[in-house]
């Protein structure tokens, strides 16, 4: 302000001395003066003009990475401070998996949505389809993924997010416990059989349950149904979406669910995804039924820990014994948010050139894109063997109210308030329910 107030001082002197000389004033003088005028508002304007300020309100469903996401959103605020004068200030929350779904929903419905959240990909389609998500496309972002990743989180030829966490999992396990005990990852459900026997004689809990959050025992659904539809009936979802099938048709895999829940922890229903995989971690079972998602809560505990992943096998049929492939995070923006240009800003950080492989390989994700650099942890080593043998399959795309029907039926079978039979007849109806919702 100073600069620009002598400068119109100068002008000022100079058009009275103009006048003094009887207003002879050449015009390289006057053009010399509106030089110098313009310089130093121009100036004046670079060094002054104040930061705009945005708000980002960001929602995700992995609390055991918010360490490394707050660091990453503090390197966006950083980025977009120095780069484009925007003070960015990014609210950052991350509800537990168990209720991140529900806390969603409820935002979405209401007044209150957040910018970008996160989604399972499975669910991509109906958040498409209900309009809340902006289409992505031609994000320079999107440019970067792995086609068959792009392909997850696609809708009628639209890119409606950007993949985050890509993962192959199945079966934690404890490699120096196995060790211990003399045996291999079981290829059969007879061989599972007798891994828990030689763990027991070892003095070890074979696997380790956390059943309070109902998502985790889900999992061991999502695994046994992929395997078992895969091996023997691959045509099964079609027709269960048909209403032309029934889980009586995949009831063996209840044998194995059952073996699990013989030979776990006890208190399954005091303790949660985080503590299990604390527990787990510090030796209190040889293996969990879990996502490399857990990874990093468990290394952090045991930094020490030889962890390991083997396909859960379902029966006695090799070929049902396959791992879990899946896009299972995505982020979306929220297609009617205030600020949604900063907002595809940051989801288009998510995979910056420079920063993105530093993010991914602090939350044990797996590359998706061109841009990541890095080696991948030896457990994911392990999974991904699997997929290069041509054991994998996509994860199953079920209706989101009977993935959680089916892990609410198993907290009840543990407890003992439920049946196969059960259980069968109401996953049965809960998909037809479904379906019908869907017409």
């Amino acid at each position: 302000m100073k600069k620009k107030l002598v400068s119109m001082m100068l002008l000022l002197a100079m058009t009275l001395t103009a006048c003094g000389n009887g207003g002879e004033n050449t015009s390289a003088d006057s053009k010399a003066g509106e030089v110098e005028e313009t310089a130093s508002v121009e100036e004046v304007s670079s060094e002054t003009a104040p930061a705009k300020e945005v708000e980002l309100n960001i929602m995700m469903s992995f609390p055991q990475y918010m360490d490394q996401w707050e660091d990453y959103c503090d390197q966006f605020e950083a980025k977009m401070l120095a780069e484009e004068n925007v003070k960015v200030t990014i609210n950052l929350e991350m509800p537990s998996a168990d209720q991140y779904d529900s806390i969603l929903q409820a935002r979405l419905t209401g007044d209150d949505t957040p910018d970008l959240f996160t989604i399972q990909a499975n669910n991509i389609q109906t958040y498409a389809n209900a309009g809340y998500l902006t289409d992505l496309t031609n994000e320079e972002s999107i440019a970067k993924v792995y086609d068959n990743v792009k392909e997850t989180v696609t809708v009628d030829g639209k890119v409606m997010g950007v993949p985050i966490e890509s993962t192959a999992w199945s079966v934690l396990y404890n490699k120096q416990m196995f060790e211990d005990a003399g045996i291999t990852p079981p290829e059969t459900l007879d061989e599972l059989k007798a891994v828990c026997v030689a763990l027991q004689e070892k003095g070890y809990t074979p696997f380790m349950l956390a059943f309070q959050e109902q998502w985790v025992p889900q999992l061991m659904t999502a695994v046994t149904l992929g395997g078992k539809t895969t091996g023997d009936i691959p045509d099964w979802l079609e027709r269960m979406y048909k209403d032309e099938a029934s889980y009586e048709e995949v009831r063996e895999i209840f044998d194995v669910i059952n073996l699990i829940m013989e030979n776990g922890t006890k208190r399954a229903m005091e303790e949660g995804s985080e503590v299990g995989a604390a527990d787990f971690a510090n030796g209190a079972a040889a293996m969990f039924v879990q996502g490399t998602w857990s990874a990093n809560t468990i290394m952090t505990t045991n930094p020490d820990m030889q962890l390991g992943v083997f396909a859960l096998p379902v029966n006695n049929n090799p070929e049902c014994t396959r791992i879990n492939l899946a896009t299972s995070t995505v982020l979306g923006v929220y297609a009617n948010g205030l600020e949604k240009e900063v907002a595809i800003k940051f989801a288009n950080y998510v995979l910056d050139d420079n920063d993105s492989s530093a993010l991914f390989q602090a939350c044990g994700f797996n590359p998706i894109s061109s841009i990541h650099a890095f080696e991948t942890a030896s457990w994911v080593q392990d999974a991904y063997k699997y997929v290069e043998e041509g054991r994998s399959y996509q994860d199953l795309v079920l209706p989101s109210s009977v993935t959680d029907e089916q892990g609410r039926l198993l907290q009840e079978l543990y407890v003992g308030s439920v049946d196969i039979d059960g259980i069968i007849e109401r996953l049965d109806g809960a998909f037809k329910e479904a379906n019908e919702l869907s017409k």
